[in-house]
């Protein structure tokens, strides 16, 4: 079983910078791909960024392409996400995602997942 806990969640200005961090516990997720996804009120839970197993792939949604960028350490068993340029839009709950088995490519739908982190709360100001 796999525990996943999200950090790093917080108010920031319109334009400012946030790092989230979801560190694994129970076993490895080296070798799971893993994805980034975010719900805000009244809304469909959307992935935002997704990265394969080994880290050399990734993908971005339109709306944070060119703004976040997903990181992984699987020597930390921790997944990141660096949110530059962020807008009120951006506002919602943080969550992170891994598989439970290995497999290649990216994974951008919540059926794709298996484990879940509860989640970090994300609130930019205008």
């Amino acid at each position: 079983q796999v525990q996943l806990e999200e950090s790093g969640g917080g108010l920031v200005q319109a334009g400012g910078s946030l790092r989230v961090s979801c560190a694994a516990s129970g076993r490895t997720v080296s070798r799971y791909a893993m994805g980034w996804f975010r719900q805000a009120p009244g809304k469909e839970r959307e992935c935002v960024a997704a990265i394969s197993w080994g880290g050399a792939s990734t993908y971005y949604a339109d709306s944070v392409k060119g703004r976040f960028s997903i990181s992984r350490d699987n020597a930390k068993n921790t997944l990141y996400l660096q949110m530059n340029s962020l807008k009120p839009e951006d506002t919602a709950v943080y969550y992170c995602a891994a598989q439970g088995a290995t497999n290649w490519g990216l994974y951008v739908r919540k059926s794709d997942y298996d484990y879940w982190g509860q989640g970090t709360q994300v609130t930019v100001s205008s």
